[in-house]
């Protein structure tokens, strides 16, 4: 029995990747069950998917720290999978996803709350894990460096998209979730955590750098709840707004259908990241049939392989240029989305589970 560790909350993207991991591994040969931790006071209403963990998180982190190794979280698997960081001693094999290792690289752009606190708890975590699972070859640098963790230990499996969206979806279907949103087909789309890494204040600066009849006709379209040290940004949104500018702000689209309708009706996706272990919206959006502008920073270069436009993210020039290229330019956009495409087609959940499920059985067989 395998059994991915899950914690409930918004949609993002530690979220999205461990439920296509639980839906896609059974297709993969394992059998799975689901397990939440529990708060610290075993509040059964904080469990929001699978089991209760049989203690908390806080609780079996202070059997971590205080007590000899041999004392460990008892788990009735074969293995157990962490896919949020969130790793302690267990009496079965333990493989960790570490998605990045932006907490310790760049506090700046986390939540300050205990952060030096949990960056230490984290980094000593990630060291108890028997296999680690990296979502790219960038990352594996990162976390050798941040986490200590060996990179013999240290496996790459890409993110994906579901097969169902490299399918159109149902026009009528996506015309109602368009216009219960308020939007025109053909905007730009960003969809994210609003967090100063996804730098979404650096996406507004250049859309409103575009010609007024060029905004007028192609709305700034923002999925994605605030994050931490996002009050800027939020008020910026809302100014905007107010001052009549096109620009609209999801903030609680949760549904995955909606989502992908959101996706099809977009003109132009734009992920300006300074900072992604992966980037699974790009992914998402090429299967949609949009075209895409990329940052050239971090994972995404190796996730894109060539298939958007990629720009420095802290250039709000080029990423303008880019962008109305793409709006303007309908040779380069027709090449943009057959190459999005081909590379969606390389990267699909299905494939994620089958190289997941390798690792465990190389972690079992020893």
């Amino acid at each position: 029995m395998i059994e991915p560790g899950l914690t409930g909350g918004r949609l993002d993207g530690i979220g999205v990747y461990t439920q296509a991991l639980l839906r896609h591994l059974p297709a993969a040969g394992c059998e799975v069950d689901a397990y939440s931790w529990p708060r610290l006071r075993g509040d059964a209403s904080a469990i929001s998917v699978g089991r209760a963990m049989p203690q908390s998180f806080e609780a079996a982190t202070l059997t971590d720290l205080l007590t000899p190794a041999v004392n460990r979280v008892h788990m009735p698997a074969d293995l157990f999978h962490a896919t949020d960081y969130r790793i302690v001693r267990m009496d079965c094999p333990v493989v960790a996803s570490l998605h990045d290792a932006l907490p310790i690289k760049y506090p700046e752009w986390c939540n300050p709350r205990l952060r030096r606190a949990k960056n230490w708890m984290q980094a000593k975590a990630a060291r108890k894990a028997d296999h680690v699972i990296a979502l790219s070859h960038y990352a594996i640098a990162e976390l050798v460096e941040c986490f200590g963790v060996d990179d013999s230990r240290i496996s790459v499996v890409p993110c994906g998209v579901d097969e169902e969206w490299l399918e159109a979806p149902d026009a009528d279907a996506v015309d109602a979730t368009l216009d219960g949103n308020g939007l025109r087909r053909g905007y730009f789309l960003f969809v994210g955590t609003l967090q100063p890494r996804k730098n979404v204040e650096g996406l507004l600066d250049a859309w409103l750098s575009l010609p007024k009849p060029v905004r007028d006709a192609h709305q700034l379209v923002i999925v994605g709840a605030a994050g931490a040290r996002s009050e800027l940004l939020v008020a910026r949104l809302r100014a905007a707004r107010q001052n009549g500018e096109q620009v609209v702000w999801l903030s609680d689209l949760t549904s995955a259908t909606q989502l992908r309708h959101v996706y099809t009706g977009a003109g132009v996706f734009v992920f300006p990241s300074l900072y992604e272990g992966f980037g699974i919206p790009v992914v998402e959006a090429f299967a949609s049939y949009v075209p895409v502008v990329a940052s050239n920073l971090s994972s995404l270069p190796e996730v894109t392989q060539g298939a958007a436009l990629e720009v420095d993210p802290r250039d709000t020039g080029a990423m303008a240029e880019a962008m109305l290229a793409l709006v303007r330019d309908e040779a380069l956009r027709a090449r943009c989305i057959a190459a999005g495409r081909a590379r969606a087609g390389q990267l699909t959940w299905h494939q994620t589970a089958l190289q997941t499920a390798a690792v465990y059985r190389s972690v079992l067989s020893k």
